[in-house]
């Protein structure tokens, strides 16, 4: 009986949460009545712990200027949180063609060529972010140990004696389980692809907090070219600039960049550069291993 009504509070909470959705759909579709109606799906892709809630922040800023939807319509992972399950690639490919013109939505998204083929369409306008790796694993620490109890990894990082052995297992993965958790690399490769193509804009998180302001044009750029809206520029990017709270982020703990100087052990360094230093590289980060 209680199975029964906890599926029956979620099916009803999931049925509000949509009328609600569709609700303030229609009430910027009449707000904004002289603009297309078929404007391109805004797409934020991104690296776990690379910046995910500051690009929605960001884009979620259209709606101020344009009949996009006002909240997240939904967010994809290749991973299911709580048990670490990988998703099917037709699941993925399902929620992306469950998008709509006008929703603004949010993954943790591999470059697969289905999912590559659909994204580079002009049903949407593609954004990716990604961050410095090796601040990523020190963010991935911090989530995983203090953010989310309810994380797979949780009380096994709870149970690893410090700071140091729980970065490690970051940077090296967990080969001895069952739970597909590989090393910082391998967990990038699948994303990759999203560099190798001009309909996604790619987007250093770095440069979101350095230099935010060309940044920004970028970001407000890539959906003009196939979007031009009626709006200003200048009214477009204070939009995206005042839409950004990071009090709002759930899993914001710092602004900061660099992080990873303060914990990284000459150890880790070494496992670093061993299992990752060409994708520093290749990101763009280093130009050698000598750092």
């Amino acid at each position: 009986m209680t199975i029964l009504w906890l599926n029956t509070c979620m099916a009803f909470k999931s049925i509000l949460r949509s009328t609600v959705y569709q609700t303030e759909k229609l009430a910027q579709r009449l707000r904004f009545a002289s603009q297309p109606a078929d404007l391109p799906t805004l797409l934020g892709i991104s690296f776990p712990k690379s910046g995910t809630h500051l690009l929605d922040q960001i884009l979620l800023g259209f709606a101020k200027v344009a009949p996009y939807a006002k909240r997240v319509h939904s967010f994809y992972a290749e991973y299911e949180g709580e048990s670490g399950a990988k998703r099917a690639p037709e699941q993925a490919l399902a929620w992306l063609d469950s998008l709509r013109s006008c929703d603004v939505a949010s993954a943790h998204l591999f470059a697969r060529p289905d999912a590559v083929t659909r994204v580079c369409s002009p049903k949407f306008a593609p954004y990716f972010i990604f961050r410095d790796p090796r601040d990523v694993v020190v963010s991935h620490v911090f989530y995983v140990t203090d953010m989310e109890a309810r994380h797979v990894h949780h009380d096994y990082y709870q149970s690893l004696p410090d700071f140091n052995a729980r970065l490690t297992v970051s940077i090296l993965g967990r080969p001895d389980t069952d739970i597909e958790f590989s090393n910082i690399a391998d967990r990038f490769a699948p994303y990759l692809g999203w560099l190798d193509h001009p309909e996604v804009l790619t987007i250093h998180f770095e440069d979101l907090i350095h230099d935010r302001a060309a940044t920004l044009t970028q970001i407000m750029d890539h959906l003009l070219v196939r979007a031009p809206l009626t709006a200003t520029r200048q009214l477009i990017l204070d939009s995206l600039e005042t839409s950004i709270n990071p009090k709002k982020s759930p899993t914001f703990r710092s602004g900061k960049t660099g992080e990873w100087k303060k914990h990284f052990t000459d150890e880790h360094k070494k496992i670093f550069k061993d299992v990752a230093g060409d994708l520093l590289v290749k990101l763009g980060y280093e130009k050698d291993s000598n750092w």
